[in-house]
């Protein structure tokens, strides 16, 4: 069943002043060309009109624009400080073991340097061993596959992100 009607924290953000909402998009993901999309097609009637405009949004990106925006993200187990999304986003290598922190920090520093970025998967919702194996299997692919592979990725961390700001209570 579809709401047709705005959430509050939805029809918050349809009227925060210009500088208010680039500054909300911007911590949901640091690409300004993302933001900017997002602002130029508010108001929102729906969540769902929010999420599909932040999908377009993310296929328009640029390389240049993905960088930016992967360039918002901390390396997997390495939250950013006082960040709590991070924090949350990252739950399943609270847990982990010093081991497998540590072959994390070995892969994901193997990984920048074979794609010059950070690893980026959407993290919510993984085990540490998940996250382990996912870039394990990931650092095979031609840089072509891993660009989409990360486009489709920030999309899921942006949509989980979004719904987080729509969903809000006053």
């Amino acid at each position: 069943m579809t709401s047709t009607s705005t959430s509050p924290g939805l029809a918050r953000f349809n009227v925060l002043e210009e500088h208010a909402a680039l500054a909300v998009l911007l911590e949901a993901c640091a690409s300004t060309a993302w933001a900017r999309r997002l602002l130029a097609a508010r108001p929102y009637a729906t969540a769902e009109d929010l999420y599909a405009t932040s999908d377009a949004a993310m296929a328009g990106l640029t390389p240049d624009d993905l960088a930016e925006a992967m360039a918002g993200h901390p390396p997997i187990g390495r939250p950013k400080p006082g960040d709590p999304a991070s924090a949350r986003e990252q739950r399943g290598m609270a847990g982990a073991s010093e081991e497998l922190k540590a072959e994390m920090l070995e892969l994901n520093l193997a990984y920048q340097e074979r794609f010059g970025h950070v690893f980026l998967i959407c993290a919510t919702g993984r085990s540490g061993e998940q996250m382990r194996d996912a870039v394990k299997e990931r650092i095979g692919n031609a840089p072509e596959r891993e660009r989409e592979i990360v486009r489709t990725e920030l999309g899921k961390i942006n949509r989980i992100r979004l719904a987080r700001i729509v969903e809000e209570d006053a």
